[in-house]
């Protein structure tokens, strides 16, 4: 499971599932978070114009402050690496999003090389870094497709939940699409399992379908995230969990995920 990317130093990888509430932030967030207490050097570019990766690293951005929006809307005039913003913790970065970032689904409308803006803004700004890891919005959008356009990898939360698993049919449908149209170099870097409580019947069924699922089984995650009520306490207090409560399970959870993906 996975491909280690040679051509970069930098592994660019969308956290994304066309299903909200599945864990995509909260996985973005606390996986680059481990992934820098392990002495990787981690870049987040928030590209959800909800904004909760900007809000789940405990960052304000000002009125004033560039953004995504602003390094896609507006092409050169704007230095990527003047958007970058630290979250405060050793190795950790952020290029933060706000509402703005709604709007360039129509500017860019009838815009030739739409797909590729992100990648042209943000290319060289992500070299420095080891990982860089993009939130996706919850659903198929422009935003979405540019995300797909630069990453190399994708990385696919499912909570365990039969509406999730029945969406991620669509899911690689779509990064088919644009592997064919757009991006020939975009791998599937595995499916993760969500929320799971192994007390209740549904969410250890849907794991199991997860684990013999031919489509699925090669590119599960060992790593399942458990259900735990301090990863949203974490969100809530704007900190990553692995260092809002270190000894919690979703810290442990996390931190085996970060030494999974290191192991490719």
């Amino acid at each position: 499971m996975g491909q280690k990317q040679q051509k970069r130093q930098s592994r660019r990888i969308a956290v994304a599932n066309e299903k909200g509430g599945v864990g995509k932030t909260v996985t973005v967030l606390n996986l680059g978070a481990a992934l820098a207490q392990m002495g990787k050097k981690v870049l987040i570019i928030d590209m959800d114009p909800q904004g909760n990766a900007t809000l789940g690293l405990g960052v304000e951005k000002g009125s004033d402050d560039p953004g995504i929006y602003d390094l896609i809307s507006r092409p050169g005039a704007i230095a990527a690496e003047s958007s970058i913003q630290s979250s405060g913790w050793e190795n950790l970065d952020l290029i933060p999003s706000d509402s703005d970032l709604a709007g360039a689904e129509v500017e860019l409308v009838d815009v030739a090389g739409r797909e590729n803006r992100l990648g042209e803004a943000v290319a060289a700004a992500c070299e420095p870094y080891d990982f860089v890891l993009l939130d996706t919005p919850p659903s198929l959008s422009l935003l979405t497709v540019n995300v797909f356009a630069f990453a190399d990898e994708v990385l696919v939360p499912c909570q365990t939940h039969p509406y999730a698993y029945r969406a991620l049919e669509e899911l690689f449908e779509t990064i088919d699409a644009i592997r064919e149209e757009i991006n020939p170099g975009l791998s599937i870097a595995g499916v993760l399992a969500t929320f799971f409580d192994q007390r209740t019947r549904v969410g250890r069924r849907i794991l199991e379908q997860l684990q013999t699922d031919e489509r699925y089984r090669d590119l599960l995650f060992e790593t399942v995230i458990r259900a735990n009520t301090t990863i949203a306490d974490s969100a809530d207090a704007g900190k990553p969990v692995v260092y809002y409560r270190r000894s919690s399970f979703g810290s442990r959870d996390y931190l085996e995920l970060a030494e999974e993906v290191l192991a490719w």
